[in-house]
């Protein structure tokens, strides 16, 4: 069964972060505020090395009333009237200040010099295992992670996790996406980007590197910036990677922090924010460049004959995972008649719209199937003909995967599907499915039901009993 949606959630996003500030700001936080848009000379601030380290300076916003958003111009940035940003490495930074108002917004900026390099703030481990350390003159390649799935993925911004999509292995061959090559170099906390001429980028933020407008991610003819810099800080117990110069890592999405979840020598794992859509979290995973990754063999279930059954009384003996689905066990049956007057049976509601595309009802066992010596599923269905068989579909799949595949198992999966007739609804049907054809196969250990067909955003109500494979 496909892990993504082919229709990914987007959000509505405000494309102008600064109107988006101005919405927030309240009466309360602006006193002294101006009705008349400001000028750069209104913007003042101070900056002023904390006494006990020099290579951390204190920011504050001179210029009272006013929303105040810090650019460091080492690649952190900050809100707020009062803010620090450490500079572990000398030389000269600029740093921008911008106000907002209900009349609109201005900046000024200041440079400030740093006279020594304090190595003593480059002692967080994320340092070293992202570029080598300070020895390692050229610094650290990193190329996207291209054989793993989820090397670009995508989910909702409340989670953690690509949970709606995850690219399947080299599955981005041809958009100019797997030749990108990050380095990483302590030395100066120098960052380079070599794209060899393109740029993959996601649809939506494309313009922001001279792309196309369109609903496909493109390949655009780009040129980095050469003076790029990196830095690692943590807020709020997590650490972020923050490029410069609006510099990004390999897909372009209009954003330069990353969050790191995962981060070796060889591997990292990171997320990020998109521009355009507010709701989106990415997902990218890299390799350190000539990385070869050990091959260890999965660990495989052992094999035996299946022994499931399953009448959907109110509790049952298998534990059945709704995925994108409504479904109840122990459902009063609503038509005893023909081949099933059982008192309670299994309630299936397709869902409507992209989230139901699809849904199904699974179960993973603790074992593989042996199909040479059990091999036929059968249950019973009950296909209502009040649903709009012109969207949704009269069918009946049951799928077996090998989970280990994770949401790719759909690739290697075998299928069976039944089509049920016009003559058959509004009645119970015993249907079963024949796996014999495939008695030699011995890596499935998950079953799949899937009612009303899938690739479509249409609802439909079913009903299904007597589950069996034994």
């Amino acid at each position: 069964m496909k892990s993504f949606k082919n229709t990914i959630k987007t959000s509505i996003w405000i494309s102008l972060g600064m109107m988006l500030l101005l919405g927030s700001c309240k009466k309360s936080e602006t006193d002294g505020e101006l009705g008349a848009a400001p000028t750069s000379a209104q913007v003042q601030f101070t900056a002023t090395p904390t006494t006990a380290n020099a290579n951390i300076v204190q920011f504050t916003n001179t210029s009272p009333g006013f929303k105040a958003i810090w650019d460091f111009g080492n690649g952190a940035t900050a809100e707020g009237n009062s803010a620090q940003a450490s500079y572990p490495l000398a030389g000269t930074y600029t740093v921008k200040l911008t106000i907002v108002t209900d009349g609109g917004y201005a900046s000024s900026t200041k440079t400030i010099t740093i006279a020594n390099t304090n190595p003593a703030m480059l002692t967080d481990p994320a340092f070293t295992l992202l570029s080598g350390g300070l020895t390692n003159a050229n610094g650290k390649i990193w190329v996207i992670d291209q054989t793993q799935v989820g090397h670009l993925g995508v989910g909702e911004i409340a989670l953690q996790e690509p949970n709606w999509y995850q690219a399947g292995p080299n599955e981005k061959a041809t958009n100019g996406f797997y030749d990108d090559e990050m380095t990483f170099n302590m030395n100066s906390l120098k960052y380079t980007y070599a794209n060899n001429g393109t740029t993959f980028a996601n649809a939506s933020n494309a313009p922001g590197i001279g792309g196309p407008t369109g609903s496909s991610d493109p390949t655009v003819n780009y040129t980095p910036p050469t003076n790029m810099t990196w830095l690692i800080t943590e807020n709020n117990g997590k650490k972020y990677i923050t490029i410069s110069n609006n510099g990004f890592i390999s897909y372009y999405l209009g954003v330069s922090q990353y969050q790191i979840l995962t981060l070796t020598a060889d591997e990292m794992w990171l997320r990020c924010l998109d521009k355009s859509n507010a709701g989106n979290a990415w997902y990218l995973k890299l390799i350190r460049k000539g990385y070869v990754r050990p091959v260890i063999p999965p660990v495989q279930k052992p094999m035996q004959p299946a022994n499931i059954s399953d009448d959907f009384q109110a509790t049952g003996t298998v534990t059945w995972n709704a995925e994108n689905i409504d479904f109840s066990r122990g459902y009063t049956n609503p038509f005893k008649i023909g081949v099933n007057t059982s008192a309670t049976v299994g309630y299936y509601e397709k869902r409507t719209g992209n989230d139901g595309q699809y849904g199904n009802l699974n179960v993973t066992m603790p074992y593989r199937f042996d199909l040479a010596a059990k091999n036929k599923i059968r249950l019973k269905v009950f296909v209502s003909g009040a649903n709009d068989f012109t969207k949704v579909e009269p069918k009946v799949s049951v799928k077996l995967q090998n989970s280990l595949l994770g949401g790719n198992a759909w690739q290697t999966q075998i299928e069976i599907v039944k089509t049920i007739s016009i003559t058959q609804q509004n009645q119970w049907i015993q249907l079963e499915f024949d796996y014999s054809a495939s008695a030699a196969q011995t890596l499935y250990d998950k079953i799949v039901v899937q009612l009303g067909g899938e690739g479509h955003p249409h609802p439909g109500i079913f009903y299904i009993d007597d589950f069996e494979f034994k």
